[in-house]
């Protein structure tokens, strides 16, 4: 049976980042980057092992770094050299079989996208060299002496190409061969190898624009953007891992909350439902510190918390009064803010998780909806916060983003609408769960009616 491999390429010294340290080692949205990258391909199914390629002064940091997370394929940490060359040799070197597949992918490349590595795995099966491209949106020129163009290539033909870069080991490992042989180095990646000496068809993978690469420290900006704006899919998960576990649902007696607590309680959770039904308003900080606290002494422990409660008023922000705006900044934000902060040491116990709310209005505020898109902007800021404060104990923090949800609070807002347009709460239940299980941390996690049926 043939392995699947992501060798991660972090050697560099990023000379034109100008930074203190290499730009891989950056924090960006909560973790480095290259924590950021390895994730990706940790969490993905298709990969079986992941090798890190480091530069040997920067071994230690990275050894620390994997205790720092829960990563689960990490197999190998194998020195690189000094150029990109040397370093996809480290990499070759590591693998024994030449029947493998190897995926080689930039360290600072950490929005590579899940769906792009399992395109480039199903090609690199058929074809044993993949290149991921994308199209070129520039008129670009060429020029000899940097001073005058001397010509302008056709644009149609052109693309950009990015990482992964798949290959069958034993191709990738006769291409470096051969390269030596010929005492050649002029090369900027590996396909640039296996195309020169015509060892194979290099077959084209079109991925996203946003897989950029960090190179320069203005890129940092824009890749910071990119993640606050993005939302991701978590991959499905075996539930029944949940069984023992015990979680408070923040909200739990209707709507998403009761469909995530009907929904634990069938793969044996041991659930807690707070919300003022409940008898608990988690508006009232010392309410909630003291039913967080019931709880602990009742179970003997707290492994999730879901916080799905909220409120919803529509009307232009100056019409509407302050006691109303502040009603529903109570429940919507500080419900949220309080679960973190009194929700944080138990987590911290049992390595747990926890899961705020959001919605797709967080990336641009709405009239009519002032209060609570702002709220739902700060949610995310939350947890990209809380989940980078926390990840030295081991507790994950995200937000879901559910479509438009069948819901009583939907219906009492916007009556009764056509149930085919609508998402049903269990969906929303099933990501909520599988994300509670999933490595991922600081992240929105997007949940639309194809997730999870």
């Amino acid at each position: 049976m043939t392995k699947v491999y992501a060798a991660i390429l972090s050697g560099g010294t990023g000379t034109r980042f100008l930074g203190d340290i290499p730009k891989q080692y950056v924090k960006l949205a909560g973790r480095t980057i290259l924590e950021h990258t390895i994730s990706v391909f940790d969490d993905h199914d298709g990969i079986d092992e992941v090798i890190i390629v480091v530069a040997e002064d920067f071994r230690n940091y990275v050894e620390e770094l994997l205790l720092r997370n829960a990563f689960t394929k990490v197999s190998k940490i194998v020195i690189g050299g000094a150029t990109r060359q040397d370093s996809s040799a480290a990499a070759i070197g590591a693998i024994n079989n030449d029947n493998d597949y190897v995926l080689l992918h930039d360290a600072v490349r950490p929005l590579v996208s899940s769906q792009t590595i399992s395109d480039c795995i199903s090609a690199v099966r058929l074809n044993d060299a993949v290149d991921v491209v994308t199209q070129c949106a520039d008129t670009i020129v060429e020029t000899h002496d940097g001073v005058v163009i001397s010509k302008i290539p056709d644009r149609s033909r052109l693309r950009r190409g990015l990482t992964p870069q798949a290959f069958r080991v034993g191709l990738l490992r006769r291409a470096h061969a051969t390269m030596k042989e010929n005492h050649d180095t002029d090369f900027t990646d590996d396909c640039g190898i296996v195309v020169k000496y015509k060892l194979a068809p290099v077959v084209l993978v079109h991925g996203t624009s946003d897989n950029i690469k960090i190179t320069y420290p203005e890129d940092i900006f824009i890749a910071d953007k990119f993640f606050q704006m993005r939302s991701i899919s978590i991959p499905q998960q075996d539930l029944s891992k949940l069984s023992g576990k015990v979680m408070i649902v923040i909200g739990g007696s209707r709507g998403i909350g009761e469909s995530i607590r009907d929904c634990a309680a069938e793969h044996g959770v041991k659930t807690y439902s707070l919300s003022r039904s409940d008898g608990v308003d988690i508006a009232d900080p010392q309410a909630l510190d003291k039913a967080f606290a019931d709880v602990f002494a009742d179970s003997g422990r707290i492994d999730y918390i879901v916080c799905t409660a909220a409120v919803l008023q529509i009307g232009k922000l100056v019409d509407r009064s302050v006691t109303d705006l502040k009603a529903e900044i109570d429940v919507n934000y500080f419900g949220s803010l309080y679960a973190v902060k009194f929700g944080a040491p138990y987590l911290s116990k049992s390595k747990g998780s926890l899961v705020l709310f959001t919605s797709s209005s967080y990336t641009r505020g709405r009239a009519l909806y002032a209060s609570y898109s702002s709220i739902k902007a700060a949610i995310v800021n939350l947890v990209q916060a809380t989940a980078e404060e926390l990840a030295k104990d081991s507790v994950s923090v995200n937000a879901i983003n559910p479509e438009r949800t069948a819901t009583p609070m939907r219906v009492e807002n916007f009556g009764h609408e056509d149930p085919n347009s609508l998402m049903d709460a269990s969906v929303v239940a099933k990501a909520t769960l599988a994300t509670l299980l999933s490595n991922v941390t600081g992240q929105v996690i997007n949940v639309n009616k194809a997730e999870l049926k």
